[in-house]
């Protein structure tokens, strides 16, 4: 089923998600849901506030990414295949030279802006069968990963541009908590104008 998608401005973004038990209800059918919808707007990552859930679980897929001729044949086969399920995932290590890549959100439709990431990241999580996985990832999956782990700690990638950019999109970002942004998906927004 496809879920309409938080905009920017709801609190659940802002939050810090909890952990969740293998027994969560119905968390198959959560991460099913969470691909689709991710699928339907043509995203490579969905974390679950982004559909109103504090929780802490974030669904990958870079398949768009391999489609990259500029990158060699032996990254593009790493993106295309890249598919994964991140259940309670604690950060543990973050190197590396930090490198600028132009990103966007599908909570924050039609924004998008150059953000500094490490290019080597260790992290641990939970797959969708709950088992317990340490892996390191660099490159594009690396940011991919840190992206939509930022979301579970509450963070957007607004947060991390210069005050001066914050500034030029500061009427953009009000548009999408007024609900006048159109992307091509279903969303929910937080304050829609009235007399929709």
């Amino acid at each position: 089923m496809i879920l309409p998608i938080v905009g920017y401005g709801d609190p659940v973004l802002r939050k810090v998600c909890e952990p969740i038990s293998q027994d969560y209800p119905h968390l198959k059918q959560i991460i099913a849901d969470m691909y689709e919808t991710m699928y339907n707007a043509y995203g490579v990552g969905l974390a679950a506030p982004q559909v109103g859930l504090g929780i802490r679980l974030f669904v990958i897929d870079t398949k768009p990414f391999g489609e990259d001729d500029d990158l060699s044949s032996e990254e593009q086969t790493e993106l295309k295949s890249f598919r994964k399920t991140f259940i309670n995932a604690q950060m543990l290590k973050e190197e590396g030279e930090e490198w600028g890549f132009n990103e966007g959100c599908l909570s924050i439709p039609e924004v998008r802006e150059d953000v500094y990431r490490h290019e080597k990241i260790t992290i641990e999580y939970y797959d969708e069968d709950f088992n317990k996985h340490t892996d390191v990832f660099d490159g594009l999956i690396a940011r991919v990963i840190q992206h939509e782990y930022d979301h579970i700690e509450g963070i957007l990638f607004t947060d991390k541009i210069s005050t001066l950019k914050k500034q030029l999109i500061k009427k953009k970002l009000q548009n999408i908590m007024e609900g006048k942004a159109r992307p091509d998906y279903k969303m929910k927004f937080a304050a829609p104008k009235k007399g929709r």
